[in-house]
């Protein structure tokens, strides 16, 4: 099973390389079908929309909703026999990154509506179903949207109150409950609703189940929210006040909708990763122009080496999440088994690396850029929203490394039961044994990748075995307390992301090279390196912080604080 996830496998000290070498890429007839989307895309958003209007007024006008409708793209995702254009997971991501490269609320808008509104009907829904709702939500006749985040029940979904009770006929749910924040809230027609078919009990969770409500009595969407960025997607708050919903209409299995969500948010996180790169590379655009057309003591400042630094930066920041992103809608295409750590790891590093370009492009604007003329400033608030949406990114981090630590953890338990009966763990110890030899007289490769990025490989190697050792560490350790260990779990998340972007670029990079020869891939070879070396730097601190750290300190500043010490600087005092 390690051999369908990457991470998952790296977590374990072992590299799948047959995994992601060769590097995936979109095959012909697709490849020409996704040029031909974008430049719809690109000639509609020239002609059609106006982003800063739309964001002054706070909302979407009809007619733009129409025309994205009239081009297929609320139903991208839609395999053809129900009437979509069937894109794979890599030319669905392209065409998102193009569209949030232009207007970061549309991209929400179609990624609420296909990434996760009725994401679900895809990957659990009966035939019945398909046919009967997919037509409609293809052309957008039909708008979804994901109804899952409550007041008091955000990333902790077990929280959820809303309810859903079975009448005594057996066919209909009742549907009671009220739900926070829905993107398309609004404007949605259809809505994958979570709510609780039976209490939890005994310490364990509650039943939660998945159901599609269409709009209809009972259905109540709030007044669309005031927000700080995405201001032209309808985002409200929507009720439900006994709601008759059809038994037919339930996602999935009953009681086993969490399952139904967390699928559905691995889908929606590299949807959200595919936007943050479109926001990326247009900003990255952007910074370049400027920097050409802004002079300072008789030069364009793009001639300074610190704003040379900052395009580099970014530049490299960019290839490297493009890099993450591709491969894994490639394994996504390929059917690989697990990707949810690889998807995690691309919304956290795709939301805060576009949180970071946002902030040095409106820099390198200066002035200019803080003024609302200008469209450094809305991007810089659209992108805040990412670390938030589809698991904030403090929780995404645990994930990445609670998941990743499960399978060691396991493992390490099976090898102390069969120590404690030597005789019917046997062949477990000898496996166990062959395991640590092979780690102590040699790492594990990383093969495929041109020898022109050998000195990267081998970082990527080294860390890759003290990512695993560390793992064991821990759990040997601490044991099942590591679960409380956040700081510690920060830092192997860290490194498990730094790994898997350094991977992504090699293979990628290698796979220029063996298409243009290493002279006509020196920009992407010198973009590698270029991330390459801070990614080093990261992963040493990270490493060396399992054993040298401020933890107690800082965890006690925080409790004095939260429990009345206050600020309590006064330099008068």
């Amino acid at each position: 099973m390690l051999q369908h996830s990457f991470m998952k496998a790296l977590f374990h000290g072992l590299i799948a390389d047959q995994l992601v070498v060769p590097y995936p890429t979109l095959h012909g007839d697709e490849r020409e079908n996704v040029r031909m989307i974008i430049q719809s895309v690109q000639r509609f958003f020239a002609s059609q929309v106006d982003s800063a209007r739309m964001d002054a007024q706070e909302s979407t006008p009809d007619e733009v909703l129409a025309g994205m409708k009239q081009l297929g793209l609320f139903g991208m995702t839609v395999p053809t026999e129900y009437g979509g254009i069937g894109l794979s997971a890599s030319a669905f991501a392209r065409v998102m990154e193009e569209v949030a490269a232009h207007d970061s609320s549309l991209a929400v808008t179609l990624g609420a509506h296909q990434a996760i509104g009725f994401m679900g009907i895809l990957h659990f829904g009966t035939e019945a179903q398909k046919k009967h709702w997919l037509p409609r939500l293809a052309t957008g006749e039909l708008v979804a949207a994901f109804a899952l985040t409550e007041s008091e029940a955000g990333s902790d979904a077990s929280a959820i109150t809303t309810r859903a009770e079975l009448d005594v006929d057996g066919a209909t749910y009742r549907l009671n409950g009220r739900k926070i924040w829905v993107t398309n809230g609004g404007i949605a027609d259809v809505f994958t609703v979570f709510a609780r078919t039976a209490p939890g009990t005994g310490g364990n969770r509650p039943k939660i189940t998945a159901f599609l409500v269409e709009r209809q009595p009972g259905v109540l969407s709030g007044k669309p929210e005031r927000k700080l960025g995405i201001r032209a997607n309808a985002t409200t708050e929507v009720s439900f006040d006994d709601v008759a919903v059809p038994a037919a209409n339930v996602i999935g299995e009953v009681g086993r909708g969490f399952k139904v969500a967390m699928e559905v948010l691995n889908v929606g996180r590299l949807s959200l990763a595919s936007g943050c790169l479109g926001a990326c590379k247009r900003l990255t655009q952007l910074t370049i122009e400027r920097a050409n057309e802004r002079r300072a003591f008789g030069r364009p400042i793009g001639e300074f080496e610190l704003i040379k630094d900052k395009i580099a930066w970014m530049m490299s920041e960019t290839w490297a999440l493009e890099s993450m992103t591709y491969l894994t809608t490639g394994l996504v295409d390929a059917r690989v088994g697990d990707c949810s750590l690889e998807s995690a790891i691309c919304k956290v590093f795709g939301s805060e690396t576009l949180w970071r370009i946002a902030n040095e492009a409106l820099q390198v604007a200066g002035g200019a850029g803080y003024m609302a003329d200008l469209p450094y400033e809305r991007f810089l608030r659209d992108a805040r929203v990412n670390s938030i949406f589809e698991g904030t990114n403090e929780i995404l981090r645990l994930f990445i490394a609670l998941s990743g630590m499960q399978g060691p953890s396991r493992k390490l338990d099976e090898v102390a039961k069969a120590i404690r009966e030597p005789i019917k763990g046997l062949g477990l110890l000898s496996d166990f044994a062959v395991r640590k030899a092979r780690t102590a007289l040699g790492r594990e490769q990383l093969r495929g990748v041109h020898p022109s990025l050998e000195r990267e490989v081998e970082v990527f190697e080294n860390y890759s075995v003290d990512l695993a050792r560390s793992v064991e560490k821990l759990v040997r350790r601490h044991g099942r307390s590591i679960a409380e260990m956040e700081l510690h779990q920060r830092r192997l998340a860290d490194m498990a992301i730094d790994l898997y972007a350094l991977a992504a670029c090699l293979t990628r990079t290698t796979r220029v090279i063996e298409r243009r020869g290493e002279e006509g891939a020196q920009r992407e070879i010198s973009l590698t390196k270029a991330f390459a070396l801070p990614a080093e730097n990261r992963l040493h601190a990270n490493l060396e912080g399992f054993a040298r750290n401020t933890d107690v300190r800082r965890l006690a500043i925080a409790d004095w604080a939260r429990k009345g010490g206050g600020y309590g600087f006064d330099v008068m005092g």
